[in-house]
């Protein structure tokens, strides 16, 4: 009975640690992003019965506009610093070390992303020996594959955490400016020159910079400034953002801005991080109600699931959408507007199906069982390596079968050199 109280007050502790507000703000990125891919593709008939292709939400004239709002991935990273910083100093209390916090971090990632590397490989293997048109397979391929590129950024920023938060810890100032000057630097050299590989090193300084808004946050820095102080990062953020796309120097687009990262994403990030500490208090309201606390921990127990699986979903859907009389109408018209909200549900409740089979990759442990030891250092930096490789790939090749296999293979290796070891006999 005492261990069971003791456990009780356990969990109770973690609980008030714990700012539900950003695990509404994660859960509310990974929807958001749903629904912007089920409206950026478009599948059916027009009127005269001709099969129609295309991308309805980019072809509104107020979609660059609304990606200044829209563009929500900076906010994710901010929050998953948020997260990793809790779940670092956690792991140092309870006696973890840096290469402790790296393995959890892979698995985490990595075994989620593996089936998925199955799937395409299977997928697009059975469709090059059944002969499908190759253009159609790149075009579909290159599109459900797309959201991959967020494992390679993401992985990255939270294999450094123990190192930042280092950095963060003693010179907090100096490491946001730092970052923010390397961006800065990047963005102005592949501008220069013209050489939009130069960019993929904003792959480290962009998404660094924005996690460590994330430890700022964490850090209640946001939580203690003035609300007008608040206001006035958002406004003086958009409006530098406005400065340099008038200027040419960036597309009006934030979800061109994306790849490669660049600086108008971590000017996003200041604004939104504080736009979130400005709503804390109504969203920490709605997050004591038990409706709230349902869905944010249905859909956060499931993040991986949902962000990796639902564009594949999304296409299958919208294919067998054909086979049904009057499912299928033309994209971009009043009906094909008004149906998207059941679209949505159904493409949540298809991958909400078929989630349990995919629990084992989503919730894969990452303790060290009795009698078992922890691989070296070395294994796990590989470990790390070989699952950075696959999304970076996809990042800069799109996904193709050769792709496919190659993740399968890295992945898999990833996930045996992280397995836990046998002590040796004595």
């Amino acid at each position: 009975m005492t261990t069971l109280r003791a456990d009780a007050s356990a969990r109770l502790e973690a609980v008030s640690r714990r700012d539900l507000v950003i695990d509404l703000a994660r859960v509310a990125c990974i929807l958001l992003v749903v629904v912007i891919h089920l409206l950026m593709i478009g599948v059916g008939y027009s009127p005269d019965g001709e099969l129609v292709v295309s991308r309805p939400l980019e072809a509104q004239p107020w979609f660059a506009a609304a990606t200044w709002v829209g563009q929500i991935m900076p906010l994710f990273f901010a929050a998953g610093g948020f997260t990793a910083l809790t779940a670092w100093r956690s792991l140092r209390r309870k006696g973890g070390d840096r290469t402790d916090f790296v393995r959890g971090r892979v698995l985490r990632l990595a075994a989620p992303a593996l089936p998925l590397f199955v799937f395409f490989a299977v997928v697009l293997g059975g469709a090059t020996i059944a002969g499908v048109d190759p253009a159609l397979l790149d075009t579909v391929a290159t599109g459900t594959g797309s959201p991959l590129w967020f494992l390679a950024a993401f992985l990255l920023a939270q294999c450094a955490v123990p190192w930042m938060v280092a950095l963060h810890d003693r010179a907090p100032r100096a490491t946001l400016a730092l970052l923010a000057i390397a961006a800065v630097a990047v963005d102005a050299l592949r501008i220069a020159t013209g050489i939009d590989e130069i960019g993929l090193l904003n792959l480290a300084f962009v998404w660094l910079f924005v996690q460590q808004l994330g430890f700022w946050y964490a850090d209640g820095w946001f939580r203690t400034r003035h609300p007008l102080t608040l206001v006035t990062l958002v406004v003086a953020a958009y409006a530098l953002i406005w400065v340099v796309v008038s200027a040419e120097w960036y597309s009006p687009d934030m979800l061109t801005n994306l790849n490669p990262p660049t600086v108008p994403l971590m000017l996003l990030g200041i604004a939104q991080i504080s736009l979130l500490t400005l709503l804390h208090r109504p969203l920490a309201a709605l997050m004591r109600t038990r409706p709230a606390q349902a869905v944010v921990y249905l859909v956060g127990s499931r993040a991986m699931t949902v962000y990796l699986w639902h564009l594949p979903v999304i296409i299958i859907v919208e294919g067998a959408s054909l086979l049904i009389p009057g499912a299928a109408p033309e994209p971009g018209s009043a009906v094909w507007w008004a149906t998207r909200p059941i679209a949505f549900v159904v493409v949540l409740g298809v991958v909400f199906a078929i989630a349990p089979l995919l629990l084992r990759f989503e919730q894969v442990p990452t303790t060290i069982p009795d009698g078992r030891r922890r691989p070296g250092s070395a294994a796990i930096a590989i470990a790390a390596v070989l699952a950075f490789v696959p999304p970076f790939l996809v990042l800069e090749s799109f996904l193709d079968l050769r792709i496919a296999v190659t993740g399968v293979v890295l992945l898999s290796l990833s996930l045996w050199l992280l397995r836990a070891r046998r002590l040796a006999p004595a």
